[in-house]
């Protein structure tokens, strides 16, 4: 993260004796990326984090992947997906690669305590509202909010009624673009969002038990820890690694006189993708401007894009709808609808000003290979719309 945060009770300086009531001492466990060579916090535990008493290894099979092929567009109707485990063990696979994996869920249930040691996640959630509970504290999420989770953060999903979400899993690290932040972390001027935007815990959270069990997720496969006590029992932590929340409604959309292109939406980066959040803004208001996009081919990026609100007027008439992801690949040349161009040209002229569109969208910059849970809902139609406008 871009800057530094202190919740609960810490002591003056680092790594000396922090004393409990009783006058035992508080275990330090210190979370940090890169080999310690990066963003890192220091965590004050009333009990060893390192102290389990059980693993056992996990048999569950991880989500197979089918190649694009033959190549084509695709549209996966997630609203055809049915509720099924909770925010970590009822992820649907969508797609993914090598450098990340994209699912979706559908759930009501509270999970279990899960650790992703593999890579950072982000969880945007499209519908409903849960709570996040983690040692570094409580993050109440809504929709529209991303939750930001470093790796190895030991942490649960309680809902407050059904839920929806998306679900990205890096193999590495989630940050904001490197082009908003100076050469000390801050947030420059031009960013479109910056540190006011960020909902981190505030306060620690205390959950007294014993033989305590946490999935955990790394490269060799799933294994469950059985923790001598329960991992909530942090009583203060500072440092710049911490889970955070940013809500897409806060997102300041950069915009020109004439159609821009969709790194102006970045929102973040991880190894090999960028995340995308489109936001209702002014139409193009060059007097001669199409304010639609353009046919393009990202030739290095598969663009994966999950409708979440509004109007996207580009692809009307193809299907797309709320809850609906597009899949355009590497190879395929995409753009507007047939017939949208003259459509909002003739509403500008009309007194048309702004877009209402909401959309997440991941590029990648490997090829995208296919979940059962995509294939399963998708639009088989969706590939010859460009030629046979519905």
């Amino acid at each position: 993260m871009p800057y530094y945060r202190v919740v609960g009770d810490v002591p003056r300086k680092r790594h000396v004796q922090f004393r409990q009531p009783d006058g035992g001492l508080y275990a330090e466990e210190l979370m940090g990326e890169e080999g310690f060579s990066s963003d890192s916090s220091l965590l004050y535990h009333r009990y060893l984090p390192t102290a389990i008493v059980k693993a056992e290894a996990v048999d569950l099979a991880a989500p197979g992947l089918t190649p694009n092929l033959p190549l084509s567009p695709r549209h996966f109707r997630t609203q055809d997906l049915a509720a099924t485990g909770d925010l970590v063990t009822g992820r649907q696979p969508l797609a993914g690669n090598s450098d990340v994996r994209m699912s979706y869920v559908a759930t009501d249930a509270p999970s279990d305590l899960y650790r992703n040691s593999m890579g950072d996640e982000c969880v945007y959630i499209a519908s409903g509202r849960a709570r996040f509970e983690s040692t570094y504290g409580v993050i109440e999420a809504g929709e529209g909010d991303y939750v930001v989770i470093p790796t190895g953060t030991i942490h649960r999903w309680v809902p407050e009624g059904p839920v929806t979400a998306l679900v990205v899993e890096a193999a590495g690290h989630i940050r904001p673009p490197r082009r908003y932040l100076s050469a000390y972390g801050q947030f420059l001027e031009h960013a479109p969002y910056c540190e006011r935007d960020l909902r981190a815990p505030a306060e620690p959270l205390i959950v007294d038990g014993e033989e305590v069990r946490v999935l955990v997720r790394t490269r060799g496969g799933l294994t469950r820890l059985t923790y001598a006590h329960h991992p909530f029992d942090v009583v203060g932590w500072d440092g710049c690694l911490y889970p955070y929340a940013f809500n897409i409604h806060d997102f300041e959309p950069i915009v020109k006189r004439t159609h821009a292109p969709p790194p102006v939406h970045q929102t973040f980066e991880g190894p090999g993708f960028v995340i995308c959040s489109f936001c209702p803004r002014p139409l193009d208001f060059h007097p001669d401007a199409v304010p639609i996009p353009y046919n393009h081919h990202n030739v290095d990026s598969d663009e994966l894009m999950f409708y979440v609100g509004g109007d996207y007027t580009a692809r009307r008439g193809s299907g797309i709808d709320i809850g609906s992801i597009s899949l355009h690949p590497a190879g395929f040349t995409h753009g507007p609808q047939p017939g949208a161009v003259e459509a909002v040209v003739e509403a500008v002229r009309q007194g048309h000003t702004e877009t209402s569109e909401m959309a997440v969208m991941i590029d990648t910059f490997r090829p995208l290979d296919l979940g059962s849970a995509a294939l399963a809902c998708e639009d088989p139609a969706y590939a010859w719309t460009w030629a046979t406008a519905r």
